[in-house]
Formats: C-alpha cells, structure tokens, sequence
C-alpha cells in the first residue's frame, strides 16, 4: 500500500509541477543598466485586459569600489507606458525602489520607457553631473557671447570702412584731385 501511495503522490505532484512550470513561462524579467541620462524603452506584445506588473530597484554605481551602492534620497524612476495606438496607458514618476502596475486595454506592441531623474539629483555621482551641466550651460553661453561680439566687430569694421571711403572721396572733391 505504501508503494501505491508514493506512485499517486509522485503523478499527482508531476501535473502540479507542469502547472508550475507554464506559469513560470509566462512569467518574464528583465534585468539592465541605464545610463544616468538614458532613456530605456522595451516594445512587448501584450493582450488585452492584462495586468502588468514592473519591479525595480536604482542604484548608484561606483566606478572606483566597483559595486552597487544603496541610491541616494531622491533619486528615482520614471516610467511611461503607451499602448498600441500610442496613447499613453502610464506616466509617472517613482521612487527608487519599488513597483508601478499597468492594465492592457488593447492587444499589441506595448512600449515600456523607463529612465532616471537624475538630472535634477545634486548629488547624484557625486554631483558630477550637475557640474557637466552647469558648464555646458556657462559654455553655451559664452560660445553665444563670443558670436555676437565678432558680428557687431564685422558691422563696425563694414561701417568704418563705409564711412572712410565717404570721407577720402569728399576730401579728394575738395582739393579737386578727382
């Protein structure tokens, strides 16, 4: 009897196991690093009425150490999910941690974007990106200045070019060498 036993066990936990195994099959992740000013998407065809649900997790990456460090306060994700027509199904942003949820309404190509908001972090890598941008800012403006001081210097040079010629033809009439 304890033989049989252990064989209906073994079959019935055989389909349970195959059960297990296709909802482990639909079930996906992914996992991938994003750039501090990078734009992630993913196309994934969805059917409809379908709940879909994204965990996530920031983190700051330590070029000297060389490992994950726990993210800073602030730091977080945005996440933009638009349907097959390309209206947009979720936009919001997020903490650094955590899980955003969207249901399908239509079937098809889904496109997920996520990306940091580590534009506006002070700190963010050791504030290396604020101070990229706030010379790129300084640079652009400089660049701006320096074009419109060599076009007034170009109008000024044509005007007393202009202006000379005017006065040497005058003075040439004058003494009636002309």
């Amino acid at each position: 009897m304890a033989g049989v036993w252990a064989g209906r066990r073994r079959a019935m936990g055989l389909p349970a196991l195959l059960l297990l195994a296709l909802c482990a099959a639909s079930a996906r992740g992914l996992y991938f690093h994003i750039g501090e000013t990078e734009k992630r998407c993913f196309i994934e065809e969805i059917p409809d009425e379908t709940m879909v649900i994204g965990n996530y997790r920031t983190q700051m990456w330590d070029k000297q150490k060389e490992v994950f460090l726990p993210s800073t306060p602030g730091l977080g994700m945005h996440v933009e999910v638009k349907d097959p027509e390309g209206k947009v199904v979720l936009s919001r942003q997020y903490g650094s941690e955590g899980r955003f949820t969207f249901t399908s309404h239509t079937p098809g190509d889904h496109q997920i974007c996520l990306h940091s908001n580590s534009t506006r972090m002070a700190l963010f890598a050791g504030g290396r990106l604020y101070r990229e941008e706030r010379f790129r800012l300084i640079s652009e403006s400089t660049n701006q200045r320096v074009l419109w001081w060599s076009i007034a210097q170009t109008v000024i040079l044509i005007l007393t070019g202009i202006w000379q010629m005017r006065h040497l033809k005058s003075f040439f009439e004058a003494k009636k060498l002309v």
